[in-house]
């Protein structure tokens, strides 16, 4: 018997001895059609994955395996069956494809970077955490906070993908933390540092999770999974991952139609992990701790923002050479932040750096520079 095997082996008697489950064995789901690669493909990654941890329970038409299989014939009748399964509680999670979750609930991915071989959350790769996209990146973030949290790793570091709005995201989260939630930032292997992220720390996997939009997260899955495959067909990482949300029970995980066997064999091990971490009862929790630290206020602030409308023409000062950069000041807000400059006398222009938007003002203008640009909520720095 091997030492992983015997590791394996007392880790289920530790987990059992701590739950008081005892004789009750993990059983995962696995839906076994809708791949672009066939129902054998899916087959082949549940026999990868086979270990004394947990059973897997096969859903979809009959095949020859030693594995049990609850047989249906249709993708339509096979989520159906999934969803009878999972809410009798006969299976703990289900690993699928295609699955509409409801608004409000997105998933939470899980590759291996390539720079460096280190295992990160991405969060998220598919759903809608919310319908403004500053909301759901800050969603994002406790949904992927409680993913690693639930996978064993005790303290995540996060990083904001430097992506539109991810200075606003910067500016939520901060507050979030000044006001007494939990949370740690990672910082950028780049020499000037910060918890906004570029492609370099994408590769190699500098915060434990990286918080990006459902759309660009979705991209970054497909391309670590495939990268080495030409694209179509998604030999690594974990999947797409579980779906997470505030109030969501149900431990579904989603692969690509384009993964291969081995992604599939660790999306049941993934789906393993979260469901012995308590991934629900975990986002639940970390909830609980960022609404006592004005969860609510600070999402408030951001959606009921009214909208800026000029009512007068802002004149330019005099120009002046302007030297001193002043980053954390998101894109969509740039041009308002130089106008608002402007009308306090302080000659500033737009520009973009290494790092994202920059406002440029004269070096002996910096510091009020700004102290306005904090007065008037354009940055946090």
């Amino acid at each position: 018997m091997s030492k992983k095997v015997i590791a394996d082996v007392f880790l289920e008697v530790a987990n059992a001895i701590e739950s008081g489950e005892f004789g009750k064995k993990v059983r995962i789901g696995l839906t076994t059609l809708g791949s672009e690669h066939g129902v054998e493909n899916l087959v082949n990654g549940a026999h990868l994955a086979n270990s004394s941890l947990f059973d897997i329970v096969l859903i979809g038409p009959k095949v020859e395996t030693d594995l049990e299989v609850v047989e249906v014939n249709e993708e339509k009748e096979m989520h159906c069956k999934m969803e009878e399964l999972l809410d009798s509680g006969y299976i703990d999670a289900c690993v699928t494809m295609h699955y509409n979750f409801p608004i409000g609930v997105s998933t939470v991915g899980r590759v291996v970077t390539p720079g460096k071989g280190k295992e990160m959350i991405l969060a998220t790769t598919t759903g809608t955490s919310a319908t403004n996209r500053i909301e759901a990146m800050v969603r994002n973030a406790i949904y992927g906070i409680a993913t690693a949290k639930s996978i064993g790793i005790k303290s995540p570091k996060v990083g904001i993908l430097n992506v539109d709005g991810a200075r606003q995201v910067e500016k939520c989260l901060k507050e979030l933390k000044d006001n007494g939630y939990d949370l740690e930032f990672a910082e950028s292997v780049r020499a000037d540092g910060g918890s906004v992220m570029r492609g370099n720390d994408l590769l190699v996997g500098a915060p434990d999770v990286m918080v990006t939009d459902t759309l660009s997260g979705n991209i970054f899955m497909k391309v670590f999974s495939s990268y080495t495959t030409g694209g179509d067909y998604e030999a690594n990482g974990f999947g797409y991952g579980p779906g997470v949300g505030e109030n969501y029970d149900r431990k579904v995980l989603i692969l690509s139609r384009a993964s291969g066997s081995p992604v599939v064999a660790n999306a049941l091990r993934y789906a393993y992990d979260v469901v012995k971490g308590n991934v629900s009862d975990i986002a639940k929790k970390e909830f609980v701790d960022a609404k006592k630290a004005k969860f609510d206020d600070i999402i408030a602030s951001v959606t009921k923002k009214e909208v800026k409308v000029q009512t007068e023409e802002v004149a330019m000062p005099e120009k002046q050479i302007v030297t001193r950069q002043i980053s954390g000041v998101d894109i969509m807000d740039l041009e308002d932040a130089v106008k608002e400059l402007w009308k306090n006398g302080i000659y500033a222009e737009s520009g973009m750096g290494c790092t994202g938007p920059i406002v440029l003002v004269n070096e002996d203008k910096g510091d009020l520079a700004v102290e306005t640009l904090i007065k008037a909520g354009y940055t946090a720095k």
